[in-house]
């Protein structure tokens, strides 16, 4: 048990600024929380979104610790917890949004229902790359969209950060997947054992080379905007749309004409709003299955970041340079 009162953490002070490297008071836990001394802290394209001022449903009062994804060692639990015990390695959505103190801090306190043991064959920075993306992908294609064996599933946005997570939950089910994505990111879509197919094709064109003009069982659209409308084209009838970006306005008649069905993922209203946390526990219990299976694994940037540096992981979030997902070690 650590006896240390204060820590270094990163605070935003202020959109758009620098993030603040600061001593501050190490949290304390609730009957039903756990303190855990953070390893890794993933980023995401959602925390440039919070740094810069521009992501309205994550709300986050400033000054805030940012940082949604975590993994670390339990340092102590509190009376309630009995899933947890210290020295554990767990990880996790935990925090960075909704005044929830975030993963950018040398400890945090953590509602344990939201954690789950971490994958004994990945690092730290290898665990805390996973949470927010797996639960997105679980939440859409087995939650949402109810995916069996021998259906076809296209993921649109193969290559991204939920999009590689989601070819790879959908074959552990047992689906024929194929995903789009630019010429660039063939090999990378492919290596994950879908189907490419080229984002700029016409979607007439692929619903005939690979389901014979009649549509894909499930479509999951991780890109948003005219690719949701692409995604109404691309279902067969009676099947379902899945979105994680269905924001903006969409004509719904080419679904409705397919007697298809529609569903959106918000993978942040557990931490909003208290409802399901345990249900984000439970998903990354089984993305731990899979990946000591074998059948799941996180791709990641090469280059490595601290707190003192998470700018700069920021900046290749924002102009498109990361070639997988950052994670800055603690």
């Amino acid at each position: 048990m650590t006896t240390q009162s204060t820590m270094r953490a990163g605070v935003l002070e202020g959109h758009n600024t620098p993030l603040r490297l600061a001593t501050i008071s190490r949290p304390e836990i609730g009957p039903r929380e756990v303190l855990v001394r953070v390893r890794a802290s993933g980023v995401n394209p959602l925390d440039t979104k919070i740094h810069a001022g521009t992501a309205a449903h994550a709300r986050h009062p400033l000054p805030a610790i940012p940082g949604i994804d975590l993994a670390g060692i339990v340092e102590r639990t509190g009376r309630e917890v009995t899933r947890f015990k210290a020295g554990d390695e767990v990880y996790g959505m935990t925090g960075g949004v909704g005044g929830v103190p975030g993963s950018l801090a040398e400890f945090a306190a953590v509602d344990a229902d939201l954690l789950a043991l971490k994958p004994a064959n990945l690092s730290m920075r290898e665990a805390a790359a996973l949470p927010l993306i797996a639960i997105t992908a679980w939440e859409g294609l087995i939650d949402r969209a109810a995916l069996k064996a021998g259906q076809k599933v296209l993921i649109h946005g193969g290559a991204g950060g939920v999009g590689h997570v989601a070819i790879q939950i959908a074959r552990a089910f047992g689906a024929d997947v194929f995903a789009t994505g630019s010429a660039s990111q063939r090999a990378t879509i492919e290596g994950f054992g879908a189907v490419f197919i080229d984002r700029d094709s016409p979607v007439e064109a692929y619903l005939a080379q690979h389901t014979g003009g009649r549509g894909f069982d499930i479509v999951y659209d991780t890109v948003g905007g005219k690719v949701l409308d692409a995604s109404f084209e691309a279902v067969r009838r009676f099947g379902h749309v899945v979105s994680a970006l269905g924001w903006g306005t969409h004509a719904l008649a080419p679904l409705s004409f397919r007697a298809a069905t529609y569903s959106g993922v918000f993978t942040l209203l557990p931490l909003l709003s208290g409802e399901g946390r345990a249900h984000h526990g439970e998903i990354m219990t089984e993305a731990t299955r899979l990946v000591e299976a074998g059948k799941l694994v996180p791709l990641l940037d090469p280059r490595r970041f601290t707190m003192e540096s998470v700018g700069e992981a920021y900046a290749l979030i924002r102009d498109h340079a990361a070639k997988g997902k950052l994670v800055v070690e603690i």
